[in-house]
C-alpha cells in the first residue's frame, strides 16, 4: 500500500478551501458589478492579483464553471428543503416557485452570470456576458453549462414528485410534464426579474404559477389517465403557506 504524504494531503486541502475563498469573492464580485464583471475586479473582491486568481482557474470560463457549480448546488438544496418541509404535494409545489423567485430576485446578477441567456425573450442588462467559445457546447461535461444542465435536470426530478403523487402517473410522464414545468416557471420568473417596472408582486406571481401548474398539467394528466375531474388541491390545504413556515433563506452571493 502506497503511504500517503502528508504534505501532498496538506496541500490539497489548502488549494481547495483556498479555491472556495475565490469562488466566494466571485459571487460577490459579479454580485456588485454584474454578470459581465472582470477577473480584476474579482482579484479586487479577493484581496488578491489576478495572477492567483489564475493559479487555480485556468480561464474566466473556468471560474464561472465553479461559480455555477457553486450557486446551482445552493439553489437546488433550497428547493429539496422547502419541497421537503411542504406537507402537501401542492405545497411543495408552491414552496418551490417561492423559493425560485426569491434566489433569482436576491441576486439577479449572479443568476445572469450563471444561466447567461433567457429562455424567455430577455437577456442579461449586461451585455459584455463573454460568449463560450464554438467548441464548448452547452450541458457538454467541463463546460460552463454543464452544471445548469445538471442543476434543470435535478429540478425536473423535485417538480415530477407533486406531480406524480396526485396524478398517479407513471414516472415518465411526470417527468415529461415536469420539464415543461420547469421551463415554464424559469421563463415567468426570467421576465418578471427583467421587468421590474410591470411585474406584479413576488408572492402574487408565486401564487399565480402555482395555480397554473397545479390546475392545468396536474388536472390534466388526472382527467386524461383516469378520466376523472380534474385534481383540485386538498380540503386541508391552506391558500398560502402558514407564516411559520419554515423557508430556506437565499444564500448569500
Amino acid at each position: 500500500m502506497t503511504a500517503v504524504d502528508g504534505r501532498s494531503t496538506r496541500w490539497d486541502d489548502h488549494r481547495a478551501a483556498r479555491r472556495t475563498q475565490l469562488v466566494n469573492a466571485a459571487r460577490k464580485a459579479v454580485h456588485r458589478h454584474g454578470p459581465g464583471v472582470s477577473m480584476d475586479e474579482i482579484a479586487t473582491e479577493a484581496g488578491t492579483s489576478k495572477s492567483i486568481v489564475y493559479r487555480y482557474f485556468e480561464d474566466k470560463a473556468g471560474l464561472r464553471l465553479a461559480v455555477s457549480s457553486a450557486v446551482v448546488a445552493d439553489m437546488h438544496d433550497a428547493l429539496r428543503q422547502a419541497a421537503e418541509a411542504a406537507p402537501t404535494p401542492l405545497a411543495a409545489l408552491r414552496a418551490m416557485v417561492r423559493v425560485y423567485l426569491e434566489m433569482i430576485e436576491h441576486s439577479p446578477h449572479v443568476y445572469w452570470f450563471v444561466t447567461r441567456t433567457s429562455i424567455a425573450g430577455v437577456e442579461p442588462a449586461d451585455s459584455a456576458v463573454p460568449a463560450e467559445p464554438a467548441d464548448r457546447r452547452p450541458g457538454v461535461v467541463g463546460t460552463a453549462d454543464a452544471p445548469l444542465s445538471a442543476y434543470l435536470d435535478s429540478v425536473i426530478e423535485l417538480v415530477a414528485r407533486p406531480f406524480a403523487q396526485v396524478a398517479d402517473v407513471p414516472p415518465g410522464v411526470a417527468a415529461a410534464w415536469a420539464a415543461g414545468a420547469v421551463g415554464f416557471v424559469r421563463g415567468a420568473g426570467e421576465w418578471w426579474l427583467s421587468h421590474p417596472d410591470e411585474r406584479p408582486e413576488r408572492e402574487e406571481l408565486t401564487e399565480q404559477v402555482t395555480r397554473w401548474l397545479w390546475h392545468g398539467p396536474v388536472g390534466v394528466l388526472h382527467d386524461t389517465l383516469h378520466g376523472a375531474a380534474p385534481a383540485t388541491e386538498p380540503a386541508t390545504e391552506p391558500a398560502t403557506e402558514p407564516a411559520t413556515a419554515p423557508r430556506p433563506p437565499a444564500p448569500t452571493p
